[in-house]
């Protein structure tokens, strides 16, 4: 068994006995399907395990940042499996919302219950690529369990091969570019797809043409959802608010 400490140090080391230069990563488009998500959801009183068409459940979420109400009873379903956009304009609680569910923000009262395990992507890569390799940045959080050595470089692997990185595996992270940073930020998430039957993700964008990409769309305002709907049932509700969308 390898511990967090021990593994990143043999990554680290065959990254300093690689010379090989990072091959340019073939040009994708990085749909991250990821959960942003707070706690295990509760358990079936069953013998046999239920299946919950619901990863992410918020009911009347409520929450204060420096004596200012963000989050003013905030509601919000997320199907599981699904890919599911919040969008909304700057100040309306879309980065709070995550952050709570995240576990970075405590609520002042309300419910959340999620599916795990769960995984967080900052916007700014610099606030989550904080190891000296790429390999040992996207195993940092295998570190929280008991695994063999080969299973964690598995899974540093292939969670790198889903943003095209692999052949920057053992490059030193200060020398990437700012895309290929947000490439690993992601990357060191994508291990949820190793361990849970269908992945969840929250992605929060002010780019309405993504929502192509999305399952389900909600825009939030004034800390509440408003609306919650198909990308094409969002386009409508944001043309009746005047978007040009």
């Amino acid at each position: 068994m390898i511990g967090r400490i021990g593994l990143v140090d043999r990554l680290e080391t065959r990254a300093r006995a690689s010379h090989a230069p990072c091959a340019a990563s073939k040009t994708c488009r990085l749909v991250p399907r990821r959960q942003e998500t707070l706690t295990p959801a509760r358990a079936s009183p069953s013998s046999e395990p239920s299946v919950s068409t619901t990863a992410v459940a918020v009911e009347d979420l409520r929450l204060s940042r420096g004596g200012v109400s963000v989050l003013n009873g905030t509601n919000l379903k997320v199907k599981t499996g699904s890919l599911h956009m919040l969008l909304g304009p700057n100040g309306c609680g879309k980065s709070t919302l995550l952050k709570a569910l995240g576990g970075l923000l405590t609520p002042s009262s309300g419910k959340m219950d999620a599916a795990s395990p769960t995984g967080f992507v900052f916007q700014n890569p610099d606030h989550q690529v904080v190891m000296p390799t790429v390999a040992a940045d996207v195993a940092f959080g295998l570190g929280r369990y008991t695994m063999e050595e080969s299973e964690v470089e598995d899974i540093v692997r292939t969670s790198l091969e889903l943003v095209n990185m692999t052949d920057c595996m053992y490059r030193a992270a200060h020398t990437l570019s700012g895309g290929q940073r947000q490439r690993v930020a992601i990357a060191g998430g994508a291990w949820i797809a190793h361990s849970s039957s269908g992945v969840t993700a929250i992605w929060v964008t002010h780019r309405f043409e993504e929502m192509e990409y999305a399952d389900a769309v909600s825009y939030m305002q004034g800390g509440k959802i408003e609306f919650t709907g198909s990308p094409e049932e969002m386009r409508a509700f944001l043309r009746r608010k005047g978007a040009p969308v």
